[in-house]
């Protein structure tokens, strides 16, 4: 009677194993197709004639205010410059505001975006959190995008504000000779975060 019920538990650990495998190895595939997404949008960069911060400017009117940019390659696999925004402008809370994505093919002579409200739930919750940071902070996200690119070599290509450990920061992707570095600014003072410090933290902090 043990030996058959330790067979039994022997099967059935394996079979757990075997799945337990094939969870991996589906998940490094999946893995894998996002770095291969990731390497064609480095490839595609050089194609835009316009930079991120170009997009900033261009896609907000008024009191709009932007919150968040990105290159990205839409669904047919083309580049397009994605831009959020907070419509009512950053003194707006997040559930009092309307966000909206600005994007378009930047590769032509003239920047001709579409505009849409955000309604998928996971986009406008990144809104929210993106809106939530840049008004607490004292300098936007063009301030920041154009700091980023003066003090390092290469393309911005996604400048995503974020809370950070309870650290508020704008990260900046830059794309240099086809390494990608992450960089990150407080948004209190603009400047780039160090070593995990930030301004006004006390030395021996960390």
């Amino acid at each position: 009677m043990w030996i058959k019920i330790r067979v039994i538990l022997l099967v059935l650990g394996v079979f757990v194993l075997s799945m337990g495998a094939g969870g991996w190895k589906i998940a490094t595939a999946e893995d894998k197709d996002e770095y291969k997404a990731s390497d064609a949008l480095l490839k595609a960069l050089p194609s835009s004639r316009y930079s991120l911060a170009d997009g900033i400017k261009q896609a907000t009117q008024g009191v709009e205010a932007p919150i968040s940019a990105k290159f990205e390659l839409d669904e047919k696999g083309k580049l397009s410059l994605s831009v959020y925004i907070a419509q009512k402008g950053l003194n707006v809370d997040s559930q009092n505001n309307v966000f909206k994505e600005v994007s378009g093919s930047p590769e032509s002579s003239a920047w001709s975006p579409e505009s849409e409200v955000i309604k998928d739930q996971g986009d406008l919750k990144s809104a929210q959190e993106q809106l939530t940071v840049l008004s607490k902070g004292k300098v936007s996200l063009l301030d920041i995008v154009e700091k980023a690119t003066k003090e390092h070599q290469g393309t911005a290509f996604a400048a995503m504000p974020e809370n950070e450990d309870n650290k508020l920061v704008c990260k900046v992707i830059i794309a240099n000779d086809g390494k990608v570095s992450e960089y990150h600014y407080d948004v209190a003072s603009g400047n780039e975060v160090k070593e995990g410090k930030m301004d006004g933290d006390d030395e021996n902090k960390y």
